[in-house]
């Protein structure tokens, strides 16, 4: 098993979020919370779609060096490939020449072909795997729908599977927390992303269901290795920033006098410098440093890693000031606050006050920007893969694909399809983060909690 800087991180953020899990398990102050969240159908679905999002970004996080059969047909032996890599092999390995449209069975262009008896015609050339069980070229359409109807079939029969071995714990699960017709938005909303999931593998075995890019690799493939790369800059970005957002903030707002000044004048002197000179900067030490330290990183997935992990900080370190900001005047408020004031009167402790009295009371402004800075980082990857400072140019990102396709959007024929897919993929996390955002915003916020 090889581990990388990221995912090391990221197993490290779920196990503390499992931590705070079990500790606040049982309380009440949280319990109500969570029983709202749980009543609410649109944050459960949105939760339900952002734990797929993850499930697939877990199992891209677990890496192990390929041997064998898994090995063959690659640059090298010693490649490091991941769980969900050895699952889409057939993906990964069976790419194509160039372009080919989704569910195609030539490619996108027309060269010159050299028939069985010798002469040479202008057409498409036959794909080497997409449709390749097809004889007849005639029989494409039909082969497409029974194909889609079996694999969707197949996934309704597991999904009738899987729903009457969890009817027991489906029933034993309608507590308190989550309300029954919660629970049923959420069963659907799995058995749909299930289904959807199930038959778009099942006809990938025969077809290249989003097309394949400019070197034949197979589009599809691409937009689900870059579901980890959105995760890992969103998380570990957030991760980052969070505890310098939430302290300074605090204690700018709270002590105010030459503290709240140093906080103000720095939090201003990094926002007036661009944060896109920062970041190029910070890229091109990693690429100077990997350049003289050679011998470390014999891994092309090991230098893509540790260019991640320096995006990850350089967007830390330069978006944290506007949370701060947020924090500092709501903490200039909270602390005029007649229990605040009561507590000084008594002789309570600042950090008790801090700790008790003004950290539970905007919580509610530090959870709806975490979620909803983690849907602009995601989109922020995007942006600077296109001006070439974001992640590896090898690295799986829906930027890169976005990057990839841009050039390709004045050709005629036009090619549309991996635009389209990272579009599709990146607006489905984004979406689903910003509304289970509005859930917990709206659940944790103590002047809308009328429970």
């Amino acid at each position: 098993m090889v581990i990388l800087w990221t995912d090391a991180l990221i197993f490290i953020l779920c196990f503390i979020v499992l931590a705070c899990a079990l500790y606040l398990r049982g309380k009440e102050h949280i319990q109500r919370p969570l029983r709202q969240i749980g009543r609410n159908t649109t944050g459960m679905v949105s939760l339900t779609v952002l734990l797929f999002f993850i499930g697939i970004g877990l199992l891209d996080s677990v890496h192990y060096q390929a041997s064998g059969k898994e090995a063959q047909n690659t640059a090298a032996s010693h490649e490091i490939i991941s769980v969900l890599d050895a699952w889409a092999a057939p993906l990964r390995k069976q790419g194509e020449k160039t372009y080919s449209a989704p569910f195609a069975l030539t490619l996108y262009s027309k060269e010159m072909l050299t028939e069985a008896d010798g002469t040479v015609s202008w057409g498409y050339p036959r794909l080497a795997f997409g449709g390749r069980h097809l004889d007849n070229p005639q029989q494409h359409t039909a082969d497409v729908l029974q194909k889609t109807a079996i694999g969707l079939a197949q996934s309704l029969g597991w999904m009738a599977l899987l729903s009457l071995a969890l009817w027991g714990g489906v029933k034993i699960g309608r507590h308190k927390l989550v309300p029954h017709r919660s629970q049923q938005a959420v069963f659907l909303t799995a058995a749909a992303i299930f289904c959807t999931a199930y038959t778009l593998c099942y006809l990938s075995q025969y077809y290249h269901v989003l097309g394949t890019d400019k070197v034949g690799e197979d589009v599809f493939y691409q937009a689900i290795k870059s579901i980890r790369t959105g995760l890992v800059i969103g998380t570990l970005t957030t991760l980052i920033m969070l505890p310098m957002a939430v302290i300074f903030g605090i204690l700018a707002g709270f002590f105010q006098g030459w503290v709240d000044d140093l906080i103000q004048y720095v939090y201003t002197t990094l926002n007036s410098i661009p944060s896109v000179l920062l970041i190029a900067a910070a890229i091109l030490m990693v690429q100077v440093y990997m350049a003289n330290h050679e011998g470390a990183f014999t891994s092309i997935i090991v230098r893509a890693d540790l260019r991640l992990l320096f995006l990850c900080m350089i967007l830390g370190v330069t978006s944290w000031t506007g949370l701060c900001r947020l924090l500092r005047a709501e903490t200039l408020k909270l602390r005029e606050m007649d229990y605040v004031q009561a507590a000084y009167a008594l002789g309570v402790k600042p950090v008790t006050i801090l700790s008790r009295h003004i950290l539970p009371n905007v919580m509610h402004i530090v959870l709806i920007s975490v979620v909803l800075d983690f849907s602009s980082l995601v989109l922020a990857e995007a942006v600077l893969s296109y001006i070439n400072i974001g992640v590896d140019p090898t690295t799986y990102s829906w930027g890169n694909m976005i990057n990839g396709a841009r050039l390709e959007m004045a050709r005629e024929p036009m090619v549309w399809w991996s635009l389209s897919a990272a579009f599709i993929f990146m607006l489905a996390l984004v979406l689903a983060a910003n509304l289970f955002a509005d859930t917990v915003q709206q659940a944790f916020d103590p002047r809308r909690n009328n429970l």
